[in-house]
């Protein structure tokens, strides 16, 4: 499809078909978790109906598992534009992973060594950076954001990065706010002081296309479920790192990236939906798209990574319209402040995950009161702790509007609309 088929794309995911309450749900919490077309649903269950066993046996099975195993790590290296599946390393989920890979890369720091974080981040991209300094002696520096339109301070990167700046943790999208941050300076910043980056991609990956060779990233993590696949993370780390890199790890299991770092048996039917779920994305280029299943695809991908930018490519642009109907939309209701990027010239600055405030309304009022016109939306800080405090919006934080590309212009105006009924329904009490 050279463009979004819109009819097709909504058949695909069931969730969208439901009705409760004579409604159809809007479902606009996608920052928090896509939903899942039909396919990732049946390749997870075929593999464990089918397919499952572990892994390195003499029998069908078991070699079937090893098969959805290669094809996930290599579809995750088409999505993200690795230059092999080694880079890809699967586990429980972004957090956890990042977890993982402080552990690991703090056996290359020492005491006066310097982390730099920022305040646009999740926290799964500072806490676990924060512990490390704590147990290891480091010195912790932020980068400041801008509290008008919520894009980082870059000046204050080049303040704080010094020779002794061994690592920069920072986000590719903002989770709260939307803002795509210039990664790719920062890397070539920190490079030039011979700093790691460690990209946290989980809001960015399911609405631009990735390419971290472009971007010279040490490493970029992300979340399947946030891409419309099951509850699995992975990251990406460049392959010299991942040899070099110490892994906490049993020793029967294998001294050789990626699968060093995946600790244990894995979650064998959640790398079967992110493939399907990568799949999924790809199909979205195809002029017509076929029939997909688990067992009978195995090894037979075919020019996926450039099938995959396409699709990004179309999605980015039916998404960032959509996401300008909707603050062009917020931005006429009276009581409405957004935080975040809205000049209509920036757009292509920021993902269409969207935040405000409604005076009159704490964000948990509001978001109840769209629940009960089944529209559903996210309210508080999402983990985002940094940007909330740094907004001064602690502790009722934001009303958060995440969209995907399986939503429409009619939904929008429907959330739109709902907006101003609960605004005018309140003032008139």
């Amino acid at each position: 499809m050279s463009s979004l088929d819109m009819t097709w794309v909504r058949t695909q995911f069931p969730a969208l078909q439901q009705r409760h309450t004579g409604r159809s749900p809007i479902f606009f919490d996608n920052p928090g978790g896509t939903q899942v077309p039909q396919r990732v649903a049946d390749a997870m269950r075929d593999y464990l109906l089918y397919a499952n066993a572990n892994t390195h046996g003499a029998f069908r099975t078991s070699h079937l598992t090893d098969a959805v195993i290669a094809q996930a790590h290599q579809a995750a290296a088409d999505l993200l534009g690795a230059a092999t599946a080694q880079e890809i390393v699967f586990g429980q989920n972004m957090t956890t992973l990042t977890f993982t890979m402080s552990r690991a890369l703090g056996q290359w720091l020492s005491p006066g060594d310097e982390i730099i974080v920022t305040h646009l981040d999740h926290d799964a991209n500072i806490t676990p950076w924060t512990m490390l300094a704590r147990d290891k002696g480091l010195t912790v520096r932020w980068i400041d954001l801008h509290a008008e339109d919520c894009t980082l301070d870059l000046t204050t990167l080049g303040e704080v990065l010094t020779p002794r700046t061994k690592l920069v943790a920072v986000g590719y999208a903002s989770n709260a706010v939307g803002t795509i941050n210039p990664v790719q300076s920062i890397i070539e910043m920190a490079h030039s002081v011979g700093a790691l980056v460690y990209v946290d991609a989980v809001q960015s990956v399911p609405h631009i296309p990735t390419d971290v060779q472009a971007l010279g990233a040490d490493f970029l993590a992300c979340s399947a479920y946030k891409f419309f696949g099951p509850h699995a993370g992975m990251v990406y780390g460049r392959l010299d790192l991942l040899e070099a890199l110490p892994a906490y790890k049993v020793r029967p299991a294998p001294s050789e990236p990626p699968h060093k770092f995946e600790t244990g048996t894995q979650n064998h039917e959640g790398q079967a939906g992110t493939l399907a779920a990568i799949e999924y994305v790809a199909s979205l280029a195809d002029s017509e798209p076929a029939a997909w299943d688990l067992l009978s695809s195995l090894g037979q991908a075919t020019e996926r990574r450039s099938r995959l930018v396409r699709s990004m490519t179309a999605l980015q642009a039916y998404e960032r319209d959509l996401g300008a109907r909707l603050i062009q939309g917020l931005q006429a209701l009276p009581g409405v402040r957004i935080y975040g990027l809205t000049d209509p010239a920036r757009l292509d600055k920021r993902v269409p995950t969207v935040s405000f405030t409604l005076n009159g309304f704490s964000p948990l009022q509001l978001a109840e009161a769209l629940a009960a016109r089944e529209i559903y939306v996210w309210n508080g800080n999402f983990y985002a702790l940094s940007v909330t405090s740094r907004l001064n919006l602690e502790p009722t934080g934001l009303l958060r509007v995440g969209l995907a590309h399986y939503n429409t212009a009619d939904e929008v105006d429907v959330f739109l609309n709902a907006v101003d009924e609960i605004r005018t329904s309140a003032s008139a009490s």
